[in-house]
């Protein structure tokens, strides 16, 4: 376990995460602090517990609309997917359909050019 120091509001805390992870969880901290700063702006001094509290809120609420994005956005990934497989289906049909058109002019042009030929 790796250990780093972040400061928040002023005050440093020493916390354990996994090896690699510290660069992530400093970063982490100092979004907080953001939080805990932009609120001390806009309230004052109003407790360290609830500046945390309202900072975990403002997170909350901010995840929150994240995962309202998210759902949105797989809602439409869902049904780009199906344009797409339904697209493919009939491009699939659309081949075959000309395929099997070459092949019967094909077969008529060699019949064609039998009889021109004499051929009966």
């Amino acid at each position: 376990m790796a250990q780093v120091t972040v400061t928040i509001d002023g005050k440093s805390y020493r916390m354990a995460c996994d090896e690699g992870q510290e660069e992530h969880l400093v970063s982490l901290a100092q979004r907080f602090d953001r939080y805990i700063t932009h609120l001390k702006d806009s309230f004052g001094e109003i407790g360290d517990h609830r500046l945390a509290v309202m900072a975990g809120i403002m997170v909350m609420d901010e995840l929150s609309e994240l995962q309202k994005r998210m759902r949105t956005t797989e809602g439409e990934v869902a049904t780009l997917r199906k344009t797409r497989d339904d697209a493919l289906n009939q491009s699939g049909k659309n081949d075959a359909a000309v395929t099997g058109t070459l092949n019967d002019l094909a077969a008529r042009m060699e019949s064609l050019a039998g009889k021109l030929a004499g051929k009966p």
